[in-house]
């Protein structure tokens, strides 16, 4: 199960959320066995033309899907009623391509414990569900009890009983306390089902998810440390280093020839002057990376036209806008020429 960050709801004041927390049991009640008919009906219908072409392969995969769509659907409410800031479920990925990666993502899916979870407490909700409208009939009636003797009205209990008329406004009261009581403890245990079922269990999914994430990242660092210390062994091996001992060897031969030949002692001292200034600008160039200045201040164009200029080996590479004002640059075969992108 793959989950993202989401932040978490608004709060709910605790009256406002017992209300709530009551029409959604009792909405759970009515649509929630609906719901649970299908699916079972679909099982067994799965299972039942399983060997007739494959139909019931088909229904079994439509009710992967199915119960899927149930148990977004149950994060999605558990999290908007109490707040939670659970992250919503998602479908797996297909990490291998071609209809063998759908079949292996499709049977891992179908064995994914957030949704087996939320599933479950569906279930649970729906059946409180079924109570809880059984038990707000029973508080309408005693409330109606309670209020009878003002409509001199006679009442009959249940199991067809007869309540005496110095009865019923007791009866009455009783039993719409007791129906209000067993409703508060439904909805209580609602709240602390949810938290147990769906909310823990999901917390811990996305903190160990992160914990991937954060050592996978840490891992990707500690390749490119390494990736880029070698690139400066490699840059400084290969450039820089011959060049300070092109301009060590240049010097000497200066050295040689000041007293016997000063103009060539002078020419071989200025193109030493110059290899040292290459040598420089290689370092600095080699201490910023492969991200330089130019590249901030006049683009890709230019960052690449420098890259080519400077390049040993003779090379022609052409830049230019694609539709979606994303640059290609191509660099197929010598000689080292330039063209800026036609904007």
């Amino acid at each position: 199960m793959t989950t993202q960050t989401s932040p978490a709801a608004p709060a709910v004041k605790p009256p406002l959320r017992l209300f709530l927390t009551v029409v959604h049991l009792a909405a759970l009640g009515v649509i929630g066995s609906a719901v649970l008919s299908v699916l079972g009906s679909l099982l067994g219908a799965g299972l039942g033309t399983i060997l007739i072409l494959g139909i019931g392969a088909v229904i079994l995969v439509g009710l992967v899907y199915a119960l899927f769509g149930v148990a977004w659907f149950e994060v999605a409410r558990v999290d908007s009623l109490y707040g939670f800031g659970l992250a919503p479920l998602r479908w797996r990925r297909q990490e291998r391509p071609g209809f063998g990666g759908y079949l292996r993502m499709l049977g891992r899916q179908s064995i994914d414990g957030g949704m087996w979870r939320a599933l479950a407490n569906f279930t649970l909700a729906t059946i409180a569900g079924v109570i809880v409208l059984r038990l707000v009939a029973t508080f309408v009636a005693s409330v109606f009890y309670a209020f009878s003797p003002l409509a001199d009205a006679a009442a009959s209990g249940p199991f067809g009983l007869n309540i005496p008329a110095g009865w019923v406004p007791v009866v009455g009261v009783l039993g719409a306390a007791a129906s209000a009581a067993v409703i508060f403890g439904l909805v209580t245990l609602h709240w602390a089902l949810s938290q147990a079922i769906v909310a823990e269990p999901h917390r811990r999914t996305e903190l160990t998810q992160r914990a991937e994430v954060a050592t996978q990242q840490r891992a990707g660092a500690v390749r490119a440390a390494d990736v880029e210390r070698t690139r400066i062994e490699r840059d400084l091996h290969d450039g820089v280093q011959p060049r300070l001992v092109s301009v060590g060897m240049t010097l000497g031969l200066a050295q040689q020839k000041i007293d016997d030949d000063p103009d060539t002692a002078k020419d071989l001292i200025a193109e030493a002057h110059t290899s040292t200034k290459a040598a420089i600008t290689e370092l600095r160039q080699l201490a910023r990376g492969i991200h330089a200045s130019v590249l901030d201040d006049r683009g890709l164009d230019a960052a690449l036209s420098a890259l080519a200029g400077r390049s040993h080996i003779p090379c022609i590479w052409t830049c230019a806008w694609t539709r979606d004002r994303r640059v290609r640059a191509v660099m197929p075969r010598p000689p080292c020429t330039s063209r800026s992108p036609s904007r």
